[in-house]
Protein backbone atom coordinates (compact mmCIF):
# COMPACT_ATOMS: atom_id res chain seq x y z
CA UNK A 1 0.00 0.00 0.00
CA UNK A 2 2.79 2.41 0.95
CA UNK A 3 4.61 1.65 -2.31
CA UNK A 4 1.43 2.32 -4.33
CA UNK A 5 1.00 5.71 -2.66
CA UNK A 6 4.59 6.63 -3.51
CA UNK A 7 3.92 5.83 -7.16
CA UNK A 8 0.81 7.99 -7.11
CA UNK A 9 2.50 10.96 -5.43
CA UNK A 10 3.65 12.82 -8.61
CA UNK A 11 0.21 12.43 -10.21
CA UNK A 12 -1.51 13.63 -7.04
CA UNK A 13 0.81 16.64 -6.95
CA UNK A 14 -0.10 17.55 -10.53
CA UNK A 15 -3.81 17.02 -9.82
CA UNK A 16 -3.69 19.77 -7.19
CA UNK A 17 -3.41 22.30 -9.99
CA UNK A 18 -0.86 24.94 -10.86
CA UNK A 19 1.29 26.79 -8.37
CA UNK A 20 0.97 30.57 -8.68
CA UNK A 21 3.83 32.94 -7.97
CA UNK A 22 4.10 36.72 -8.08
CA UNK A 23 6.70 37.90 -10.57
CA UNK A 24 7.61 40.95 -8.52
CA UNK A 25 7.01 40.18 -4.78
CA UNK A 26 8.17 43.68 -3.82
CA UNK A 27 6.01 45.33 -6.50
CA UNK A 28 6.25 45.49 -10.28
CA UNK A 29 8.28 48.33 -11.80
CA UNK A 30 5.97 51.19 -12.69
CA UNK A 31 2.95 49.63 -10.96
CA UNK A 32 0.11 52.16 -10.71
CA UNK A 33 -1.84 50.49 -7.91
CA UNK A 34 -2.20 47.49 -5.65
CA UNK A 35 -5.02 45.63 -7.40
CA UNK A 36 -4.68 42.17 -8.92
CA UNK A 37 -4.09 43.70 -12.37
CA UNK A 38 -1.05 45.50 -10.98
CA UNK A 39 0.54 42.27 -9.75
CA UNK A 40 1.75 40.15 -12.69
CA UNK A 41 2.25 36.48 -11.89
CA UNK A 42 3.05 33.07 -13.32
CA UNK A 43 1.28 29.74 -12.95
CA UNK A 44 3.56 26.70 -12.84
CA UNK A 45 2.17 23.54 -14.45
CA UNK A 46 4.55 20.70 -13.64
CA UNK A 47 4.41 17.31 -15.37
CA UNK A 48 4.60 14.10 -13.38
CA UNK A 49 7.90 13.25 -15.11
CA UNK A 50 9.74 16.33 -16.41
CA UNK A 51 11.90 15.83 -19.50
CA UNK A 52 13.90 19.02 -18.91
CA UNK A 53 12.13 21.34 -21.35
CA UNK A 54 10.05 24.32 -20.26
CA UNK A 55 7.83 26.80 -22.09
CA UNK A 56 6.68 30.24 -21.00
CA UNK A 57 3.11 30.59 -22.30
CA UNK A 58 1.73 34.06 -23.13
CA UNK A 59 -2.06 33.97 -23.68
CA UNK A 60 -3.63 36.36 -26.15
CA UNK A 61 -6.32 38.96 -25.68
CA UNK A 62 -5.35 42.02 -27.69
CA UNK A 63 -3.13 43.34 -24.87
CA UNK A 64 -6.42 44.18 -23.13
CA UNK A 65 -7.32 40.76 -21.69
CA UNK A 66 -5.97 37.24 -21.20
CA UNK A 67 -7.46 34.10 -22.75
CA UNK A 68 -6.30 31.99 -19.82
CA UNK A 69 -8.27 28.83 -20.66
CA UNK A 70 -7.80 27.83 -24.31
CA UNK A 71 -4.53 29.78 -24.62
CA UNK A 72 -3.26 29.10 -21.12
CA UNK A 73 -4.49 26.18 -19.05
CA UNK A 74 -5.26 23.91 -22.00
CA UNK A 75 -1.87 24.63 -23.53
CA UNK A 76 -0.07 23.93 -20.26
CA UNK A 77 -1.84 20.60 -19.89
CA UNK A 78 -0.91 19.70 -23.49
CA UNK A 79 2.77 20.30 -22.73
CA UNK A 80 2.57 18.42 -19.43
CA UNK A 81 1.18 15.40 -21.28
CA UNK A 82 4.65 14.79 -22.80
CA UNK A 83 6.87 15.95 -19.96
CA UNK A 84 7.31 19.68 -20.65
CA UNK A 85 6.99 22.13 -17.75
CA UNK A 86 4.64 24.97 -18.71
CA UNK A 87 4.55 28.39 -17.07
CA UNK A 88 1.53 30.57 -17.91
CA UNK A 89 2.20 34.31 -17.75
CA UNK A 90 -0.32 36.80 -16.37
CA UNK A 91 1.24 39.95 -17.82
CA UNK A 92 0.03 43.50 -17.32
CA UNK A 93 -2.47 44.91 -19.80
CA UNK A 94 -3.46 48.09 -21.58
CA UNK A 95 -4.84 50.63 -21.50
CA UNK A 96 -3.85 50.68 -17.81
CA UNK A 97 -0.28 49.82 -18.79
CA UNK A 98 1.75 50.37 -21.93
CA UNK A 99 5.10 49.14 -23.22
CA UNK A 100 7.53 48.23 -21.68
CA UNK A 101 5.44 46.84 -18.78
CA UNK A 102 4.40 43.72 -20.70
CA UNK A 103 7.93 43.03 -21.91
CA UNK A 104 9.29 43.63 -18.40
CA UNK A 105 6.92 40.92 -17.14
CA UNK A 106 7.99 38.45 -19.85
CA UNK A 107 11.66 39.14 -19.17
CA UNK A 108 11.19 38.60 -15.44
CA UNK A 109 9.25 35.39 -16.10
CA UNK A 110 11.97 33.76 -18.21
CA UNK A 111 14.61 34.84 -15.70
CA UNK A 112 12.51 33.25 -12.94
CA UNK A 113 12.15 29.98 -14.85
CA UNK A 114 15.90 29.71 -15.31
CA UNK A 115 16.54 30.66 -11.67
CA UNK A 116 14.22 27.82 -10.57
CA UNK A 117 15.55 25.34 -13.13
CA UNK A 118 17.50 23.06 -10.81
CA UNK A 119 14.61 22.61 -8.39
CA UNK A 120 12.01 22.06 -11.11
CA UNK A 121 13.83 19.53 -13.29
CA UNK A 122 14.43 22.06 -16.07
CA UNK A 123 17.43 22.37 -18.37
CA UNK A 124 18.08 26.14 -18.53
CA UNK A 125 19.22 25.68 -22.15
CA UNK A 126 15.83 24.26 -23.17
CA UNK A 127 13.51 27.09 -22.16
CA UNK A 128 11.24 28.48 -24.86
CA UNK A 129 8.44 31.01 -25.17
CA UNK A 130 5.02 30.55 -26.75
CA UNK A 131 2.40 33.16 -27.48
CA UNK A 132 -1.03 33.46 -29.05
CA UNK A 133 -2.24 36.52 -30.95
CA UNK A 134 -1.12 39.57 -28.89
CA UNK A 135 0.66 37.07 -26.65
CA UNK A 136 2.44 35.97 -29.83
CA UNK A 137 3.56 39.54 -30.29
CA UNK A 138 4.88 39.54 -26.73
CA UNK A 139 6.70 36.24 -27.36
CA UNK A 140 8.20 37.65 -30.57
CA UNK A 141 9.18 40.84 -28.73
CA UNK A 142 10.98 38.83 -26.07
CA UNK A 143 12.68 36.87 -28.86
CA UNK A 144 13.96 40.03 -30.57
CA UNK A 145 14.43 42.44 -27.64
CA UNK A 146 15.93 40.18 -24.95
CA UNK A 147 18.73 41.15 -22.59
CA UNK A 148 21.49 39.01 -21.06
CA UNK A 149 20.07 35.75 -19.71
CA UNK A 150 16.61 36.31 -21.23
CA UNK A 151 16.95 34.85 -24.73
CA UNK A 152 14.43 32.05 -25.28
CA UNK A 153 15.95 28.92 -26.77
CA UNK A 154 12.99 28.66 -29.16
CA UNK A 155 9.78 30.52 -29.97
CA UNK A 156 6.30 29.19 -30.74
CA UNK A 157 4.15 31.87 -32.36
CA UNK A 158 0.48 30.98 -32.82
CA UNK A 159 -1.59 33.28 -35.05
CA UNK A 160 0.69 36.05 -33.75
CA UNK A 161 0.44 39.79 -34.08
CA UNK A 162 3.83 40.71 -35.59
CA UNK A 163 3.78 43.82 -37.76
CA UNK A 164 2.76 47.33 -36.71
CA UNK A 165 3.97 49.04 -39.91
CA UNK A 166 1.93 47.22 -42.56
CA UNK A 167 -1.73 46.89 -43.56
CA UNK A 168 -1.79 43.60 -41.61
CA UNK A 169 -1.55 45.39 -38.25
CA UNK A 170 -4.00 44.47 -35.51
CA UNK A 171 -4.72 48.03 -34.45
CA UNK A 172 -6.39 47.16 -31.14
CA UNK A 173 -3.30 45.32 -29.91
CA UNK A 174 -1.04 48.16 -31.03
CA UNK A 175 -3.15 50.82 -29.31
CA UNK A 176 -3.42 48.87 -26.06
CA UNK A 177 0.33 48.32 -26.08
CA UNK A 178 1.50 51.75 -27.23
CA UNK A 179 -1.43 54.12 -26.73
CA UNK A 180 -3.44 55.95 -29.36
CA UNK A 181 -1.85 57.60 -31.20
CA UNK A 182 1.30 55.53 -30.72
CA UNK A 183 4.84 56.87 -30.87
CA UNK A 184 6.11 56.22 -34.45
CA UNK A 185 9.53 55.16 -33.14
CA UNK A 186 7.92 52.53 -30.93
CA UNK A 187 5.69 51.38 -33.78
CA UNK A 188 8.79 50.55 -35.84
CA UNK A 189 10.79 49.15 -32.92
CA UNK A 190 7.97 46.75 -31.99
CA UNK A 191 7.20 45.68 -35.53
CA UNK A 192 9.08 42.48 -34.83
CA UNK A 193 9.67 41.29 -38.37
CA UNK A 194 12.01 44.28 -38.62
CA UNK A 195 13.98 43.25 -35.53
CA UNK A 196 15.01 39.70 -36.44
CA UNK A 197 18.77 39.04 -36.43
CA UNK A 198 20.93 35.90 -36.77
CA UNK A 199 20.73 35.65 -32.95
CA UNK A 200 16.92 35.47 -32.90
CA UNK A 201 15.69 32.08 -31.60
CA UNK A 202 14.31 29.49 -34.04
CA UNK A 203 10.54 29.69 -34.37
CA UNK A 204 7.51 27.54 -35.13
CA UNK A 205 4.59 29.51 -36.56
CA UNK A 206 0.96 28.51 -37.05
CA UNK A 207 -1.87 30.54 -38.55
CA UNK A 208 -4.91 30.15 -40.80
CA UNK A 209 -5.99 31.70 -44.07
CA UNK A 210 -9.43 32.19 -42.54
CA UNK A 211 -8.11 34.45 -39.78
CA UNK A 212 -9.48 37.91 -40.53
CA UNK A 213 -8.56 39.40 -37.13
CA UNK A 214 -4.79 38.82 -37.37
CA UNK A 215 -4.04 37.96 -41.00
CA UNK A 216 -1.53 35.16 -41.62
CA UNK A 217 0.74 37.63 -43.41
CA UNK A 218 2.00 38.48 -39.91
CA UNK A 219 3.41 34.97 -39.60
CA UNK A 220 4.72 35.03 -43.16
CA UNK A 221 6.61 38.29 -42.58
CA UNK A 222 8.31 36.90 -39.47
CA UNK A 223 9.17 33.62 -41.20
CA UNK A 224 10.70 35.47 -44.16
CA UNK A 225 12.74 37.59 -41.75
CA UNK A 226 14.03 34.41 -40.12
CA UNK A 227 14.96 33.03 -43.55
CA UNK A 228 16.83 36.20 -44.44
CA UNK A 229 18.73 36.07 -41.14
CA UNK A 230 19.60 32.39 -41.52
CA UNK A 231 17.51 31.33 -38.51
CA UNK A 232 15.69 28.00 -38.49
CA UNK A 233 11.92 28.20 -38.69
CA UNK A 234 8.82 26.22 -39.58
CA UNK A 235 5.60 27.83 -40.85
CA UNK A 236 2.15 26.24 -41.14
CA UNK A 237 -0.83 28.10 -42.59
CA UNK A 238 -4.03 26.10 -42.60
CA UNK A 239 -6.83 26.88 -45.04
CA UNK A 240 -9.74 26.94 -42.59
CA UNK A 241 -10.16 28.32 -39.09
CA UNK A 242 -10.98 31.63 -37.49
CA UNK A 243 -8.83 33.57 -35.05
CA UNK A 244 -8.32 32.20 -31.55
CA UNK A 245 -8.69 28.47 -32.21
CA UNK A 246 -6.26 27.39 -29.49
CA UNK A 247 -5.37 23.72 -29.85
CA UNK A 248 -7.98 23.39 -32.60
CA UNK A 249 -10.01 20.80 -30.69
CA UNK A 250 -13.30 22.17 -32.05
CA UNK A 251 -11.99 22.22 -35.62
CA UNK A 252 -11.09 18.75 -36.94
CA UNK A 253 -9.16 20.26 -39.86
CA UNK A 254 -6.84 22.06 -37.42
CA UNK A 255 -6.36 19.31 -34.86
CA UNK A 256 -3.05 18.20 -36.38
CA UNK A 257 -1.05 21.36 -35.63
CA UNK A 258 -0.11 20.44 -32.03
CA UNK A 259 1.41 17.23 -33.33
CA UNK A 260 3.45 19.18 -35.86
CA UNK A 261 4.72 21.38 -33.04
CA UNK A 262 5.71 18.35 -31.00
CA UNK A 263 7.58 16.92 -34.01
CA UNK A 264 9.43 20.22 -34.47
CA UNK A 265 10.47 20.33 -30.83
CA UNK A 266 11.82 16.78 -31.07
CA UNK A 267 13.54 17.45 -34.41
CA UNK A 268 15.56 20.25 -32.82
CA UNK A 269 16.40 18.36 -29.64
CA UNK A 270 14.35 20.40 -27.16
CA UNK A 271 12.33 17.33 -26.19
CA UNK A 272 13.25 13.63 -26.51
CA UNK A 273 12.36 11.94 -29.82
CA UNK A 274 10.12 9.51 -27.95
CA UNK A 275 8.49 12.06 -25.62
CA UNK A 276 5.07 10.89 -24.42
Amino acid sequence: MKYALLLLAPALLFAQGPKSELLWPAGAPGAVGQEAVDKPSIDWYRPATPNGAAVLVCPGGGYGGLALDHEGKQIAEFFNSFGVTAVVLHYRLGPRYHHPAMLDDARQAIRTIRARAAGYGIDPKRVGVMGFSAGGHLAATLSTHYQEGERPDFSILIYPVISFTTIYTHSGSMWNLLGNPPDPAQVENLSNELQVTPQTPPAFLFSTTGDTAVPPENSVLYYLALRKAGVKGELHIYQEGQHGVGLGQKYPALATWPGLLKNWLALNGWIPQNAK
